[in-house]
């Protein structure tokens, strides 16, 4: 290495200037990206691939609650009962996921890697609109996929560390980005979902307010949808609930889940 040329030694992606996770792999290893598909999917296909349904947020006074469903669906048969539709984005917001299972986990992960890198590539991470805009070009870049059958739409909660912000945001296929207000859900059971949310959603509530308003909003939704599942209290498989406020992402555990399960189904039965 001459003196001239100081950086010869290292990776493309060192000269890449960029703090997009996926730009840099596009350069650096371009065979790494998911090719994408040609032509539409066979019905046989499609009819085998896996489904996640209702995910739904609610803003609180201190923070945000996110919350989803564990049913996953195959066509018209119950592919599990205890899929995973909520994931930590970074330290201080969450995705949650509807739509086409394995894309949709898939986009989950990648946007993950997208926040870490960047803030390490700028030392600072984005603010909570700066996530939701690169949140909408994932989904954007998506759209191909979309165009087959590949739907994903997923939902993004936080809370801004600097500002204290709390957002809720929402999604389409092709990408746009809607800011909701106090609450949002999407996926097969929404409607219903939304029903409840829109009666019980308080943004001054406390957060454990919030989080007994979703867990209603879900047990309320798979009532009225066979794609969305309820809470399974013998094999005790309980919605993933998440609480973002300023002491960041922390999920609740299934102790934790089941007694405002239980107080919900008290309430019910009045």
């Amino acid at each position: 290495m001459t003196p001239e040329e100081p950086t010869a030694h290292l990776p493309r992606l060192f000269d890449a200037g960029s703090s997009s996770f996926v730009a840099a792999l596009r350069q650096q290893a371009p065979d790494a990206v998911p090719p994408i598909l040609n032509g539409p999917l066979p019905p046989e296909l499609r009819s085998q691939l896996v489904d996640g349904t209702t995910v739904l947020a609610v803003v609180a006074r201190d923070g945000v609650v996110i919350a989803g469903d564990r049913r996953a669906t195959a066509g018209h048969v119950i592919s599990r009962g205890d899929m995973r539709k909520v994931f930590p984005a970074d330290d201080s917001s969450a995705i949650a996921i509807s739509g086409a299972a394995g894309p949709a986990m898939e986009l989950a992960r990648v946007f993950a890697t997208e926040l870490e890198h960047y803030e390490k590539v700028e030392g600072e991470p984005l603010s909570l609109e700066g996530r939701s805009n690169k949140l909408a070009g994932l989904v954007r870049a998506h759209l191909p996929l979309a165009m087959q059958g590949l739907v994903v739409v997923p939902l993004f909660a936080g809370v801004d560390q600097r500002t204290g912000d709390r957002g809720i945001f929402e999604y389409d296929p092709v990408g746009g980005r809607y800011r909701a207000t106090d609450c949002a859900a999407t996926g097969s059971g929404a409607l219903s979902a939304r029903t409840t949310l829109k009666r019980l959603a308080d943004p001054d509530a406390e957060i454990g307010t919030a989080i007994r308003t979703a867990v209603e909003a879900l047990f309320n939704a798979a009532e009225e949808d066979s794609a969305t599942g309820g809470p399974d209290l013998i094999r005790r498989i309980y919605p993933i609930v998440a609480v973002i406020d300023q002491d960041g992402y922390r999920e609740l555990d299934d102790e934790e889940v089941a007694g405002h399960v239980e107080a919900v189904i008290d309430t019910l039965r009045r």
